[in-house]
């Protein structure tokens, strides 16, 4: 394994690349005197990320394609783009906060402020890694909270904590806080989750001072004695039923610490010794080029940035096109695609409704940031084979920044069949292609929980995302002899790991051959007419019709897979040479549950997007999250979310600039396979051409026969010999 050998960086900077880690701390410097100087006297930093310029400007600056509507007046803009920085500060006396732009030349080494806002009473902006790691500091520093943990048989300095943002508690207003998710540690590195305690310590994390401490119900007879509404008061105990001690029994994943399973708990995990090395090499080098955050590979062109907020943030997608008219070999047409993709928003919510479980439906990109819980990936692990690295950089509580080195992981993988035939005939030949794609991929651990986002670029001019879900179950404790009642699976003795969905939102900007866009609906439907009829005598009839969305509030679309229900991101001004359709990129996705919480609930208000599958609004530079901008603490979708932009639905979308929100996502019902750690599972979702090429794009893409595959029997040492697959 070897790092893979890329372009420099070259050339005037991209107005899209995130802030180095010498212009965060410009912006930072340049606005402590400026709060010193107001009177906050104690602050931290708690978010410091690019104001990013117009898209109009960005166009008109040359680093994307206009496309066929470059007369639009919709989309003109100005080839001028300031460097603009946005900081987020909390006032650690007043636990104000405040929301600053920054205007940089990073060439000069100078900053200007462009404009200094408070925040309303109230708002939050995301909360910090610093500010979740605190939370086992603070709570093992309170006498009251060591107390309940003596009370169980955990002494201090066995006690941890997760850091969970509170959802919605109005026992403490105007105060930023966390509630801690706690557990017992009996030995190093032991597995913790498989010790939950029976209660959770509120945190102010301004102070860290411990505000409250609440004790879940527990079933009687499969009922909850309180019923399932919240306290009214802040209380630190006594606890309101009998004390419950965590479970004992070791669950770990660590090959040195696990155990034979509940059946030989006694006897060490025995590794398997028997699978082979599997090493992904490419002799000649990569097929993919970098100059500084724009990558090249196969005729797709990206800008890929790192966002503190979103995580991977992938720009000016565009592709060359070689059989586009005019176009050739030596001189493709670079045809516009997407302005922006990312992760705008998603939302877990959890299906237990007893208190406080029901404030468990964390906002991970809004409330953390995926970008501030990335990880360090590891050569020849987490990413295999030829390998290119971007670090990523954020802002600390000082003002100085951390760099998470190697954040993003870019490399090529073998997709398998491509496409081939064989024509079956006596003397007839076969080919066949293989695929490749081009993989752009980071991993967030948020607590107990492991994402991977992976984006991916293929050969057939089909763009991918797959969201692996590890890491560990969020567990809670039950009482000897209690069931989950259905609202979880009991993994292992006295450990329930709850049902709770993940929902993420898709945040798409389409620019398809340019920046006027339309969303088109198709589906399948079965022919009206009956099996014997003269319209379909043989009963097979079955059309696929489509329409165009007129306006906002026509575009809030669920799925139906009954009827195969899809949309298709299209220009009208350009048709196909053939079918006559317009040209577009059709969203593919199996994987759409809807939102089983109430829609009037704490979870449907707050996380408006969740409602239903597809949204689409006309652009507008400032709308970028579907749940706000500033989520931590909720009590209602601000008015800057999703539904407050559609409105009364009666905004065009058609042959418009729009933005379009896309919900995928996954029901988990956890398995006792689950657990202790989660073997990965997979949401997909695929951009898919049609109609956008004039033919199968992939025509063009050479068959390979690998000189290094051999058969299995000449790699153990004996001869089977295979003739070879691929014959052109």
């Amino acid at each position: 394994m070897a790092p893979a050998k890329v372009i420099e960086p070259v050339g005037k900077a991209h107005p899209l690349d995130p802030p180095s880690k010498s212009e965060i701390i410009l912006a930072t410097e340049t606005l402590r005197p400026w709060l010193l100087k107001s009177g906050v006297k104690a602050f931290k930093f708690v978010n410091v990320f690019l104001a990013e310029p117009a898209k109009a400007d960005v166009i008109a600056a040359g680093f994307f394609p206009r496309g066929s509507d470059a007369s639009s007046s919709e989309t003109s803009g100005t080839a001028h783009i300031e460097r603009l920085i946005n900081v987020h500060v909390i006032d650690l006396v007043k636990s104000d906060a405040f929301a600053a732009v920054l205007k940089l030349d990073s060439n000069a080494g100078t900053a200007e402020i462009k404009g200094v806002d408070k925040l309303d009473a109230g708002i939050q902006p995301a909360l910090t890694i610093e500010e979740l790691c605190m939370a086992e500091e603070c709570i093992r520093k309170d006498p009251r909270v060591i107390k309940l943990a003596e009370e169980v048989g955990v002494k201090a300095d066995q006690l941890y904590a997760d850091g969970w943002s509170i959802g919605w508690d109005k026992r403490f207003p105007n105060k930023r806080i966390q509630q801690c998710l706690t557990f017992a540690r009996f030995g190093k590195d032991e597995n913790l989750y498989g010790h939950p305690m029976d209660f959770f310590p509120i945190l102010d994390n301004n102070t860290g001072e411990v505000l409250a401490i609440d004790f879940p119900q527990h079933r009687k007879g499969g009922k909850l004695p309180g019923g399932t509404e919240p306290p009214t008061e802040a209380s630190f105990g006594p606890a309101p039923r009998e004390r419950i001690p965590p479970p004992l029994e070791r669950h770990d994943y660590l090959p040195e610490l696990a155990n034979a399973g509940p059946h030989n708990p006694e006897k060490p995990l025995s590794m398997r010794q028997d699978l082979k090395p599997l090493s992904v090499v490419q002799p000649e080098g990569v097929s993919f080029k970098r100059n500084g955050n724009v990558i090249e590979w196969q005729k797709w062109k990206m800008h890929v940035g790192f966002h503190p907020r979103e995580g991977l943030v992938l720009s000016t997608i565009s592709y060359g096109d070689t059989e586009a008219p005019g176009a050739s070999a030596s001189s493709p047409k670079e045809r516009p695609l997407f302005y922006r993709l990312s992760l705008a928003e998603m939302v877990v919510p959890y299906a237990e409704p007893a208190h406080p479980h029901y404030r468990k439906f964390a906002f991970d990109v809004g409330e953390y940031g995926l970008g501030y819980l990335a990880n360090s990936l590891s050569l020849g692990c987490d990413c295999l084979g030829s390998i290119e690295y971007m670090d990523g950089v954020v802002a600390k509580h000082d003002g100085t920044v951390e760099v998470i080195e190697n954040a993003i992981c870019m490399h090529e993988e073998d997709t398998g069949l491509l496409w081939k035939h064989t024509d079956y005939r006596v003397g007839g030949r076969a080919h066949n292609v293989r695929g490749r794609k081009f993989v752009i991929s980071m991993v967030c651990t948020v607590a107990n929980y492991e994402y991977q986002i992976n984006w991916s670029f293929h050969l057939d001019g089909t763009i991918g995302l797959e969201i692996k879900l590890s890491g560990i179950l969020n567990l809670y404790q039950l009482e000897q002899g209690e069931k989950p009642e259905g609202y979880g699976t009991e993994v292992a003795p006295r450990i329930n790991a709850h049902y709770h969905q993940h929902l993420f939102s898709l945040r798409v900007d389409s620019h398809i051959d340019g920046p006027l866009n339309s969303i088109m609906e198709s589906h399948i439907e079965e022919s009206p007419f009956p099996a014997g009829s003269p319209e379909n005598f043989a009963g097979n009839a079955f059309t696929a019709p489509y329409r165009i969305f007129d306006t906002a509030g026509e575009a809030v679309r669920d799925a139906d897979f009954n009827t195969e229900r899809s949309w298709t991101f299209v220009n009208e001004a350009e048709k196909h040479y053939s079918s006559g359709k317009p040209v577009g990129y059709k969203v593919v996705c199996k994987d759409m549950p809807r939102l089983y919480a109430k829609h009037d609930g704490f979870t449907g208000v707050r996380a408006p997007f969740a409602k239903h599958h597809l949204w689409t609004v006309p652009y507008q530079d400032a709308h970028r999250y579907p749940a706000g901008l500033y989520v931590p603490q909720t009590f209602e979708a601000p008015v800057d979310s999703i539904e407050n932009w559609v409105g009364d639905g009666k905004a065009s979308i058609r042959n418009k600039d729009i933005v379009s929100y896309v919900t995928i996502g996954t029901t988990h019902v956890p398995r006792p396979e689950d657990f202790p750690v989660m073997p990965a599972q997979s949401v997909h979702v695929k951009l898919e051409p049609i109609g956008f090429f004039a033919r199968n794009p992939a025509l063009d893409v050479p068959a390979t026969n690998d000189a290094k595959s051999t058969p299995a029997s000449a790699a153990n040492g004996t001869t089977n010999g295979a003739p070879a697959c691929c014959r052109s």
